[in-house]
């Protein structure tokens, strides 16, 4: 398939994980994709996997700490590739644990790369999108954004932001043909969550799905929502979690 030949697509925390996947991906389908990631010699990795099997692919070192950091990786991202077409918002951090023992500075860290990082790539480049009369932005978010969970309310409550603030980009950029939407994974098996072994499968037990889902998985909803096919879908918060905020 070649559905997005010919266009472009940033994707922020795309060294691993869910990035990488959604990376590979939407390079499989045509897009030239440019990554963004702290770890060069990871997000090296991951362009050579992707040129390998004849895709397009760049890696741009980016800690994503602010606005000034967001607002230069998308304007390297428009040096490299020209107009970008989609961005996904995929960077973030998931840090649990008692409330009481949350520090200033990790609080100001999960919202400065949960929230502050994605406003400020939507503010730079979804304009652009938007005089072009096209783009898709979709931002990940979390089942834990969905409900209450112990040890969770920093981590679900930056992730709760970023749900909200697609619907309202979704208001802002829908109109000038810009689709804003989210995916919202459940438990998931990637290098980030290993170290929580038998915990993700009690986590993911308790859905209908009864397992925990892959990178590849969360990918497709990606993909889907990068294209065409969702070209009707605005302002969704797909959920891909086994159906575990369903039931």
């Amino acid at each position: 398939m070649s559905e997005l030949q010919g266009k472009t697509a940033l994707v922020t925390g795309g060294t691993s994980g869910i990035g990488r996947g959604a990376a590979i991906a939407l390079a499989n389908i045509g897009a030239r994709v440019v990554i963004s990631g702290r770890d060069e010699v990871r997000g090296t990795q991951v362009v050579q996997e992707i040129r390998s099997a004849g895709g397009q692919a760049d890696f741009l070192a980016s800690d994503l700490r602010d606005e000034a950091s967001a607002r230069s990786l998308a304007g390297r991202a428009r040096e490299l590739v020209g107009h970008v077409d989609v961005l996904v918002n995929n960077a973030g951090i998931y840090p649990f644990g008692p409330t009481e023992k949350t520090s200033e500075q990790e609080f100001d860290a999960v919202v400065a790369l949960n929230v502050k990082a994605p406003y400020f790539l939507v503010a730079e480049l979804a304009p652009d999108m938007a005089k072009h009369g096209h783009g898709a932005v979709i931002n990940v978010t979390t089942m834990a954004a969905e409900f209450g969970a112990s040890g969770m309310g920093l981590y679900g409550a930056s992730k709760a932001a970023l749900a909200l603030l697609t619907k309202s980009w979704a208001a802002e950029f829908g109109p000038y043909g810009v689709r804003v939407n989210a995916v919202s994974p459940g438990p998931i098996r990637t290098d980030g969550t290993a170290g929580m072994g038998d915990d993700l499968d009690q986590l993911a037990a308790a859905a209908p799905a009864g397992r925990p889902g892959s990178v590849e998985e969360v990918a497709e909803a990606i993909v889907f929502l990068a294209t065409d096919r969702a070209s009707f879908v605005h302002g969704a918060i797909l959920p891909v979690d086994g159906g575990r905020i369903a039931v």
